[in-house]
């Protein structure tokens, strides 16, 4: 069963009232999931048997409350906290479910989307690809989106063991874009964590 890490404050600010600790547990079991631990990062680093810290270190940690929530391991729309409040809200009766509508390919989507290499077939042969508009990054948004993809890596995906999920920017970038095979060596990038500094890796150094 997966566990996500939220900020109650966050969590609270996303459904748009507060609750006790013993309050929102008890909403947590009405709804199907579980408030599995109320900690901070300051008391997670306090507990910790492997991590040790100097006074000033621990000093610097926030004492913020995270609730860590159980969620069951279908439900693949409950690993970040917009997903968990925008269900809360739903299952409270404050706002309908939502209703996502896949539109046909535009000329120009068509025109960016992937070109698959035969090099592919005995890799991983399958590919999809999907472009979402008009949306807007903040630092919280982002860092959340980036959670909610390695959560996803780690349980649907098998650690990326049957899927790796990709995510770019298309402001930045500009199609056709070519789904490939290639030897570690050849494979040039910039990771999303290295964006400032600039630094590029390639297959090779990023596994060692």
């Amino acid at each position: 069963m997966p566990t996500v890490s939220v900020e109650r404050s966050a969590l609270f600010a996303h459904l748009g009232r507060t609750y006790t600790d013993e309050e929102f547990d008890e909403l947590c079991f009405e709804f199907g999931v579980e408030l599995d631990e109320i900690t901070s990062e300051k008391e997670e680093a306090t507990k910790s048997a492997t991590v040790k810290l100097s006074k000033e270190q621990l000093a610097s940690l926030s004492e913020e409350v995270i609730y860590k929530i159980d969620v069951p391991a279908n439900r693949y729309d409950l690993l970040c906290i917009e997903g968990i409040s925008r269900s809360l809200r739903v299952f409270l009766g404050y706002i309908d479910a939502p209703n996502f509508t896949i539109l046909p390919a535009s000329d120009e989507a068509s025109s960016t989307m992937t070109v698959i290499q035969s090099s592919t077939s005995t890799v991983r042969p399958f590919v999809v690809c999907a472009i979402l508009r008009d949306v807007t990054f903040d630092e919280a948004r982002y860092q959340s989106f980036i959670e909610l993809q390695d959560q996803l890596h780690r349980n649907l995906c098998r650690q990326r063991t049957l899927v790796a999920i990709g995510t770019h920017d298309l402001d930045s970038v500009k199609g056709p874009f070519t789904y490939d095979a290639r030897a570690p060596s050849d494979i040039k990038f910039v990771p999303l964590t290295h964006t400032d500094e600039g630094r590029e890796f390639d297959g090779a150094s990023l596994m060692e």
